[in-house]
C-alpha cells in the first residue's frame, strides 16, 4: 500500500571543489608533491608545464557551450556514491581480472634482531624437542630484548597451538641457553634480570663491577627510586665508592634488542618544511615551499578536441565518439578543479601564516621562546575571516623553516595566563622558565614542584604547585627524587 508523508531531512551539500580542497589542504608538502604525480598519472588532460592563457578563454567556451552545467551543489553522499561504478572496485582487492596488477616484491637486506638470535642457535646442542621450545621463546621476545610472557602462558600455548607437552622447568632450562646468547641481556624478563644478565659478563674480580651486581640484585628498588643512602647503608659504603657503581650500572644497555640494528634497514624521518621564512635585518620574508609542485596545465591537445567537437555539432556522432567525449570532459573537469584547488590550497597557507606572522612578530624575529604570545586558532580565525577547522587543517602536519630552527605550526599555538603585573603570558613561556631552573638546579639536592613555585612565584608567576606539576609532566621531566644524582 502507498503512503504519503512528509519528512525532513539535514544534508551536508559539498561541491567536489570543496572536497577537493579541503583534502589538499590537510596534506603537507611531500604528500602533495605525492598527490600532484597521482594526478597526473590518473588525468592524461592535466600536464606539467606554464598554463597558457591565450587558450584559457576559449577552452571555457567550449566547455560552457558544449556541455550542461553541471556546477549545482549536491550531497556528500550522492558524491561518494556513484551507479556506474563496477562491481570488482568494491571488492576488498580493488582490481578486476583483466587488469594488469603489478606486485611489488621487497627488497630485503642485512639481517633482523630475531634472525641474529635463530643463528646463533645452530652452535648448541639442542635435541629436536630443545629446538622447537627455543624458536618458541625467540619467537615470544620483543623488539626490546624481552620476554614479556610467563612461561606457564607459553607452556599451555605449546600444547594448545603446537602439540607440544612440554614443563615449566624445561622452558626455563632452554630460556637460560637463549639467555647466553649476544646481545648481553637478551631473553630477560624484566629490566633486573636484563641487567644482572650483562653485568655477569663482565669481570666480577673487579670490586666495582661486584658492588654494581649486589646493587642490582640486593637493592633494585632503593636503585630505581634513588634512595642512595639506604644503599649506602646497608652496603657500607662511601660517596665514591656507590658514584663508581651507579656509573658502571648506567652503562649497561635497558633495551639489548636495539643494539642489533641493519644499518641499511633504518628509517629516517626527513622534514620538509611547508615554509620558509628569512630575516633580513629585521624584516621577515615569507616564502611558500613549492619546489617540488609543478605548474600545472590542462592539455592544449584535448582542449582542441573539444573545440572540434563544438565545430562539429551538428553532424551525427557515433556511440563511442560521444563516449569518448564524455571521457575527455569529464577530465578536463577534473583537471580544472585539481588546478583551482591547489591555487586555493596554497593561498590558504599564506594567509595563515602570515596572520601568525603577524600575531608572533616579535618572537620570529628573536627567536626567543619567552616572546611568544598565548595564541589560539580563534585568533587566527578571526584575523583571516576563515572558519576555525580550516585553520586547523593549515596548522595539522605543516612545518615552517626559519633562522633559528624548524618547527611545526602547532608549537606556536597556546593557551594564556596572567602574571602578577596582569599582562597576559603563554604557557609557553612559563614551560620554558620552568625547564631552565631544572636545568640549573643543584643535581645533589633538585628542586621540588614547590620550591619551583615559589621561584616562578619570583619571576611572577603566580602558579599552584599543581600546575607546576602538570607542566613538568608535560616537559618530561622527572620529580626531584629521581632526578637526583651522586
Amino acid at each position: 500500500m502507498l503512503r504519503q508523508k512528509l519528512q525532513q531531512k539535514l544534508l551536508q551539500k559539498l561541491s567536489p571543489q570543496q572536497i577537493q580542497m579541503i583534502k589538499l589542504l590537510e596534506i603537507p608538502a611531500v604528500q602533495l608533491e605525492q598527490r600532484i604525480k597521482k594526478e597526473l598519472e590518473e588525468n592524461p588532460v592535466l600536464e606539467e608545464g606554464a598554463e597558457e592563457s591565450i587558450d584559457k578563454q576559449e577552452e571555457e567556451e567550449v566547455v560552457d557551450d558544449t556541455f550542461e552545467d553541471n556546477t549545482e551543489e549536491f550531497s556528500l553522499s550522492d558524491y561518494l556514491d556513484e551507479d556506474d561504478t563496477p562491481s570488482y572496485r568494491l571488492s576488498s582487492t580493488n582490481y578486476s581480472k583483466d587488469n594488469a596488477r603489478n606486485v611489488e616484491i621487497p627488497f630485503s637486506v642485512g639481517s633482523s634482531f630475531h634472525e641474529h638470535m635463530k643463528s646463533q642457535m645452530g652452535l648448541q646442542s639442542l635435541t629436536g624437542k630443545e629446538e622447537e621450545l627455543a624458536r618458541y621463546i625467540m619467537g615470544n621476545i620483543d623488539e626490546d630484548g624481552y620476554l614479556r610472557r610467563k612461561l606457564d602462558s607459553i607452556v599451555d600455548d605449546l600444547a594448545f597451538s603446537q602439540n607440544i607437552k612440554a614443563t615449566e622447568e624445561e622452558l626455563l632450562f632452554i630460556l637460560r641457553i637463549v639467555q647466553d646468547f649476544d646481545p648481553p641481556g637478551v631473553g630477560a624478563r624484566d629490566l633486573q634480570e636484563c641487567l644482572l644478565l650483562q653485568i655477569e659478563r663482565k669481570d666480577q674480580d673487579d670490586p666495582v663491577k661486584k658492588r654494581a651486581w649486589e646493587i642490582l640484585k640486593y637493592h633494585f628498588q632503593e636503585f630505581t627510586k634513588k634512595h642512595y643512602e639506604k644503599i649506602k647503608e646497608r652496603m657500607n659504603l662511601d660517596d665514591g665508592e656507590l658514584k663508581e657503581a651507579i656509573d658502571e650500572i648506567l652503562k649497561l644497555n635497558p633495551k639489548p634488542g636495539g643494539s642489533v640494528n641493519d644499518p641499511q634497514n633504518k628509517s629516517f624521518h626527513q622534514i620538509v618544511p611547508d615554509f620558509v621564512l628569512e630575516n633580513r635585518d629585521g624584516e621577515l620574508d615569507l616564502l611558500l615551499n613549492s619546489k617540488n609542485v609543478p605548474d600545472l596545465r590542462v592539455s592544449r591537445t584535448y582542449a582542441e578536441m573539444l573545440r572540434s567537437f563544438k565545430a562539429n555539432k551538428k553532424e551525427k556522432h557515433s556511440k563511442n565518439e560521444k563516449e569518448a567525449i564524455s571521457f575527455v570532459k569529464q577530465k578536463l573537469d577534473s583537471a580544472k578543479w585539481f588546478i583551482d584547488a591547489i591555487r586555493q590550497r596554497q593561498a590558504t597557507l599564506l594567509i595563515t601564516m602570515n596572520a601568525i606572522l603577524s600575531f608572533q612578530e616579535e618572537y620570529f624575529i628573536e627567536g626567543d621562546e619567552t616572546k611568544l604570545r598565548p595564541m589560539i586558532l580563534k585568533d587566527i580565525a578571526e584575523m583571516t575571516g576563515m572558519d576555525i577547522s580550516t585553520i586547523s587543517r593549515v596548522a595539522n602536519s605543516k612545518y615552517i623553516q626559519t633562522h633559528f630552527g624548524i618547527f611545526p605550526l602547532k608549537y606556536f599555538f597556546s593557551e594564556g595566563m596572567q602574571n602578577e603585573s596582569g599582562e597576559e603570558v603563554s604557557t609557553r613561556e612559563i614551560k620554558t622558565i620552568l625547564a631552565e631552573c631544572v636545568k640549573n638546579e643543584d643535581k645533589n639536592k633538585p628542586l621540588n614542584d614547590e620550591k619551583l613555585a615559589a621561584i616562578l612565584k619570583e619571576k611572577g608567576y603566580l602558579i599552584a604547585r599543581r600546575t607546576v606539576a602538570k607542566y613538568r609532566e608535560q616537559l618530561g621531566i622527572s620529580v626531584a627524587r629521581l632526578r637526583k644524582e651522586l
